[in-house]
């Protein structure tokens, strides 16, 4: 599995994302290679499916389900229900939902 945390330099909850990614990784037990992901411009924004940063994708899909079928790729801050990092249970939901695929 492949998790990668997209994000663009100086995005002020990159690093919270990647440590709450890492610390559900450990606890669930998975093996899964974690990556840093930078997006430079439109054009990676574009390319990656980047809906703001940080967005995380395992195996390539978004863990957010309610993002499915959007195609506002954008070079911005993503909030999250308001806040700037995922919640855990989405990142939980979004790796255990690749297990069972």
């Amino acid at each position: 599995m492949t998790i990668d945390i997209l994000y663009f330099e100086g995005c002020p909850n990159h690093t919270s994302t990647l440590q709450l990614v890492r610390e559900v990784v450990r606890d669930l037990g998975v093996s899964a290679a974690v990556r840093e992901v930078e997006v430079k411009d439109r054009e990676d924004a574009s390319r990656l499916r980047f809906l703001g940063s940080p967005t995380v994708h395992v195996d390539g899909k978004d863990i957010d389900p309610t993002v499915i079928g959007r195609t506002d790729w954008s070079f911005s801050c993503r909030l999250y229900d308001r806040s700037g990092v995922p919640p855990r249970a989405m990142i939980e939901r979004g790796i255990r939902s690749r297990i069972q695929a």
